[in-house]
């Protein structure tokens, strides 16, 4: 009987149950930058391709705290699986006095090196002026998107994550109403460009974290997950929590750091192809959010279902949950092949820009063929708890990714349109070495 309740649990519903949630709380992560680069293409290509440039900067910074949170959020996972439910709230609560220290550490080295770093990294110095302005606020944000990857952690390890659609509503809203009234100057505020983009993304952080504390005090069963325990504020759970979470933090900085490392290669093509660039990756988004959402709903069900002890139903767990991110991002795949220069229009009314845009985009479109079997596959790994298995995959994916952006980027001057094939090459050696662990490594018997 134990099985077959199990086993129930993870059908086609159960798996959109859990991942319909996530995609929305990815959505209010991306609508920030979605918003800032529809907003910025309608004030300038400087301003597009520095919010590009700033934008992927925070994002690698942020990686590592939600690298963190990850390999809290497989521990949660794992923990409720057993039923050790008291467990979970000494995770949590060491994650959060973690990150925000680690926050702090962050916010202060960026201050500092920030601008020299980025001097020599970007070619045009119109462009870094505009990155490093744009970062001087936008960095304040870490600390409140630090708690709401902590809390996103709770939520989807215990696979209760009606919580992530509200937070993603509330986030989403203020974000499009401030980036209106700051980037243009409505309502009596002064027009503030990209400056007004960052804090308008910075307030909308802020916004979601105080959200996430109202419900999880209104509805959240503190007591049954530990929250009034005394051993709640032991810091000796940090090491334990940190020995499977460092390898993810070291894997999504590495990874978002080489993805910052591409843009940079791609303004050393001309403002123009960092522009084109910006679009396109805010474009993917449509197609990333559902693809990440189902790696996330893989990594958190796996761990739950070895939790139960039925490692032995994990493949078949992973294969359905590929199908149903396949088949859900297949129509999105087929709209923007029919209709690019339509979808551009969000972004850019320039004409050329769009046109000169097209290319590129059906470029990364192609790479999700790739993505949505891959993005499965590859937090499967995590979620068996191996972590660094999954950080050597990472590495040994990304030598290739960026032999393959160096090439045609510095050393061959190829159009920008080439530049994006290195999505098919990541995403391609992601599903083959991820494919390769679970045929042949022994993760079954795995423990955390």
């Amino acid at each position: 009987m134990g099985f077959f309740i199990s086993y129930a649990m993870y059908s086609h519903r159960k798996i959109w149950d859990v991942s319909y949630p996530i995609m929305l709380s990815l959505l209010a992560q991306n609508i920030i930058n979605i918003t800032d680069t529809a907003f910025l293409g309608r004030v300038g290509e400087i301003e597009l391709g520095a919010s590009a440039l700033g934008g992927v900067f925070y994002l690698a910074i942020f990686m590592l705290g939600f690298g963190f949170s990850t390999g809290a959020q497989i521990l949660i996972g794992r923990r409720n699986g057993e039923n050790r439910y008291d467990e979970i709230a000494p995770i949590f609560i060491q994650g959060v006095l973690f990150l925000l220290l680690f926050g702090a550490l962050v916010l202060f080295g960026t201050r500092l090196y920030v601008s020299p770093l980025l001097s020599m990294m970007i070619k045009s110095s119109s462009v870094c002026d505009a990155t490093i302005r744009f970062l001087d606020w936008r960095m304040y944000g870490i600390f409140f998107a630090y708690l709401n990857v902590m809390f996103r952690a709770f939520f989807v390890g215990i696979t209760s994550t009606r919580a992530l659609t509200i937070s993603a509503i509330v986030m989403a809203v203020v974000n499009i109403f401030l980036d209106y009234v700051m980037v243009f100057g409505k309502f009596g505020f002064p027009a503030m460009g990209i400056e007004g983009a960052a804090i308008a993304s910075v307030i909308a952080e802020f916004a979601s974290v105080l959200f996430f504390i109202f419900y999880t005090l209104r509805y959240a069963n503190l007591r049954r997950y530990g929250f009034f325990q005394r051993t709640t504020y032991n810091m000796r759970q940090l090491p334990h929590i940190l020995n499977v979470s460092v390898w993810t933090m070291i894997q999504y900085f590495v990874a978002v750091g080489t993805w910052f490392l591409f843009f940079v290669a791609t303004e050393h093509l001309g403002e123009r192809s960092l522009a084109i660039s910006n679009i396109v990756r805010s474009v993917s988004t449509m197609l990333f959010m559902p693809v990440s959402a189902y790696g996330t709903t893989a990594n958190t069900l796996v761990s739950n279902i070895m939790g139960e002890g039925f490692a032995s139903e994990v493949p078949k767990l992973v294969r359905r949950i590929m199908a149903q991110c396949f088949w859900f991002v297949l129509p999105l795949i087929i709209i923007i092949f029919l209709v690019p220069g339509l979808i551009m229009h969000i972004y850019t009314e320039d004409i050329t820009l769009i046109q000169a845009s097209v290319p590129s985009l059906l470029v990364l479109t192609v790479s999700y063929f790739f993505a949505a079997p891959g993005s499965v596959y590859f937090q499967f790994v995590s979620g068996t708890g191996n972590t660094r298995s999954a950080l050597w995959i990472e590495c040994a994916v990304l030598f290739f990714y960026m032999a393959f952006v160096s090439l045609v980027a510095f050393y061959w001057q190829m159009p920008v349109a080439v530049v994006w094939v290195s999505e098919i090459v990541y995403w391609g050696g992601m599903l083959l070495l991820s494919h390769l662990y679970m045929r042949h490594a022994n993760w079954q018997s795995r423990k955390i």
